[in-house]
């Protein structure tokens, strides 16, 4: 009897044993999975990490490419001289200033961003050109009228722009609208000079900052068009 219970327990034990025999395996071929699917997920997000920055360095090599050869194009046409000494001078001006701003002019690197911006940039000339003729007509009035209306001032307004291009772009708008001045930025913060109210009050309408936002695709400004417009530009890729 006695050697019966012992033969049943040490059968009992050893079915444990191959039991948690089993478990273990189980357990190891888990971990080992486990492991390589860790591993394999580790190497897939370096390798995506190193394409990544070979991507970004390939752009703002293209970047600072094109940027030169923009600055050096005019550089030529400005200078108008095309011996050794000026020729060497221009290029080295325009590295450096490729290398220090060319990623400025292509602030925004999305796909298709650049030919959107464009494409918008020549649709919205002949509004900025109609802003500047009505502009002219009404420094012309003030300036012929016998009792010379106007009403000198100080704007000071905060921008929705978010880049510093677009900053740039609405302050040389702003200047090159007869009656108003850029006078200083300072974080987003604008201070121009109006000539009178009524420009002052065109200006504080916010359609020109609206504008050059569309221009530029600021997050701030959505429009329905920057949707069609990239649209567009995916269908094209196809």
């Amino acid at each position: 009897m006695e050697v019966t219970v012992l033969v049943q327990a040490t059968d009992k034990a050893f079915e444990i044993l191959e039991k948690a025999r089993n478990e273990a395996r189980e357990l190891l071929y888990s971990s080992a999975k486990l492991t390589s699917e860790a591993k394999s997920l580790a190497e897939k997000r370096e390798a995506r990490a190193f394409l990544s920055g070979a991507q970004q360095s390939r752009l703002a090599f293209r970047n600072f490419t094109i940027t030169f050869f923009i600055l050096f194009a005019f550089w030529i046409l400005l200078s108008g001289r095309f011996d050794l000494f000026h020729l060497t001078l221009g290029i080295i001006c325009c590295l450096l200033v490729s290398y220090m701003s060319h990623d400025l002019l292509f602030a925004n690197t999305r796909v298709g961003d650049i030919r959107i911006m464009v494409r918008r940039f020549f649709s919205a000339g002949p509004w900025f050109l109609g802003q500047i003729f009505s502009a002219n007509l009404h420094v012309a009035y003030l300036a012929l009228s016998p009792k010379m209306p106007i009403d000198p001032q100080i704007i000071r307004f905060t921008t929705k722009l978010e880049s510093d291009i677009s900053w740039v772009a609405l302050a040389n708008s702003i200047t090159l609208t007869p009656g108003t001045i850029t006078v200083d930025i300072r974080e987003g913060e604008f201070f121009v000079h109006a000539l009178d109210r009524k420009v002052a009050y065109d200006l504080n309408t916010g359609e020109m900052e609206d504008k050059i936002a569309h221009v530029f695709m600021e997050a701030d400004h959505v429009y329905v068009q920057d949707v069609l417009d990239v649209s567009r530009i995916f269908g094209a890729l196809k």
